[in-house]
């Protein structure tokens, strides 16, 4: 398949990438700075996330959108979320998939209260945390493009080791053999890759959860 990565130079993007290149798709990295990434032999879009235009994602099966911004900057999760969203409502052809976050993963049955509105969820990821929510709000809203958001589990972990499997969910939060809510990029790199193949979940969000090596 023909796969677009915006963020391609982010600790996700960079797994995403490599997950994706490796099982034989064609690959474009749309980046603000070519010369961060790591993947070698890909084709390259290098400008702004703000500056992609209808024409820039126009060419590609599926674009994931893997861009993250500091807490500082969280409102951007929106703006530009509700940038994309303009830009694949005049796309034919291209599918989105969102990196989210596990903040708006409901932890009780009835779906009444998320990660983010429970007491202990720390205050310095709430701004990211909410920013995600609001994009998610915003494409459950689509109507005119297929698009999937994929949640991490809580312990969202950089450092972690590539397991090379993970449990897949739905809405609500999802804890492994051990009792937490884990998943290392590696293996998150690996669910999202196993989406744009599979497309299982379209025009809705599911999460995944992986076990400490």
């Amino acid at each position: 398949m023909n796969v677009a990565v915006i963020g391609a130079t982010g600790k996700a993007g960079q797994l995403i990438v490599t997950e994706l290149k490796e099982r034989g798709h064609e690959v474009t990295a749309i980046v603000r700075q070519a010369s961060k990434l790591t993947e070698p032999n890909i084709n390259v879009i290098e400008k702004d996330a703000i500056d992609i235009q209808t024409e820039d994602i126009d060419p590609f099966d599926v674009v994931v959108n893997a861009i993250g911004f500091p807490p500082e900057h969280s409102d951007k999760h929106v703006t530009f979320g509700r940038l994309l969203i303009d830009l694949f409502a005049e796309v034919k052809t291209a599918r989105l998939i969102v990196v989210g976050g596990a903040g708006s993963l409901y932890v009780d049955k009835e779906h009444t209260t998320q990660l983010i509105d429970t007491p202990d969820f720390p205050e310095i990821f709430k701004p990211v945390a909410d920013g995600s929510r609001l994009n998610l709000a915003d494409l459950r809203e689509v109507q005119s493009f297929d698009w999937t958001m994929i949640s991490p589990a809580a312990d969202f972990r950089a450092d972690g080791a590539r397991t090379g499997t993970y449990t897949k969910g739905g809405e609500e939060l999802l804890l492994n053999k051990s009792g937490n809510s884990y998943i290392s990029y590696a293996d998150y790199a690996i669910a999202v890759a196993d989406e744009v193949e599979s497309g299982s979940v379209i025009n809705g969000r599911f999460t995944v959860v992986g076990e400490e090596a």
